[in-house]
């Protein structure tokens, strides 16, 4: 299992941020900008996970980018981009849109009986995809702000770096402080995966046209 064990939560509607806006930097406004950036995977071994799913989403006119949710058997996994360390950042923002055909759903592709999520995610550099030993705290998952079902609407999701995100297994910001801190200041790649049933990550797809529309991402 290459992605935690999914938890049902959820979701929450757009609401109006608080506090005053923080100033993008010029590598935020690069990533948020060209989709070309942003991978659509994981790819492990030269494997891609996200079946029927083109490398990169599409790039919008005026910032962000979409892709289309796939039919079974295809699934989507995890949208990404090489961010680096998120030593200094407080917490990641994402506002999206989820557009879809009048009946379409979007499903968990290892039980289609649950429905899909989506989580915010980041991964530590050099991770071997084993999970064993330290590798068990590469990859770390906002699940205290998953949001499930995927449905149609405008939302945002906000996941703190001092919130408790859980690790592969068993591991918590929490129970594993220091892994915890080694991986924010270690950081490779960070965005969002998608799934239900038995994992945060283990891909979603669509019964019915559906399109995911991220419309702005910010590392603050």
């Amino acid at each position: 299992m290459f992605f935690r064990a999914a938890i049902i939560a959820g979701l929450v509607p757009l609401a109006a941020p608080s506090g005053g806006a923080v100033e993008a930097s010029a590598a935020a406004e690069t990533y948020q900008s060209n989709a070309n950036l942003w991978v659509i995977g994981p790819i492990i071994r030269g494997r891609n996970y996200s079946h029927g799913m083109p490398l990169h989403p599409t790039p919008r006119r005026g910032g962000g980018f979409q892709f289309e949710f796939p039919q079974a058997p295809g699934s989507v996994h995890a949208v990404t981009f090489a961010h680096g360390s998120l030593a200094g950042k407080r917490r990641i923002v994402m506002r999206y849109r989820i557009e879809t055909e009048p009946g379409a759903d979007i499903r968990a592709r290892s039980d289609p009986a649950y429905p899909g999520m989506i989580t915010l995610y980041f991964q530590r550099r050099g991770d071997t995809w084993t999970t064993r030993g330290p590798y068990e705290t590469y990859r770390w998952f906002a699940t205290f702000a998953t949001h499930t079902p995927v449905r149609a609407g405008t939302f945002e999701m906000i996941a703190p770096l001092n919130g408790n995100w859980t690790a592969t297994q068993v591991s918590s910001a929490q129970t594993a402080p220091a892994a915890f801190r080694d991986a924010v200041a270690n950081a490779e790649q960070v965005g969002f995966v998608l799934g239900g049933g038995n994992g945060y990550g283990h891909g979603a797809f669509a019964r019915g046209r559906a399109r995911m529309i991220v419309t702005e991402f910010r590392v603050e």
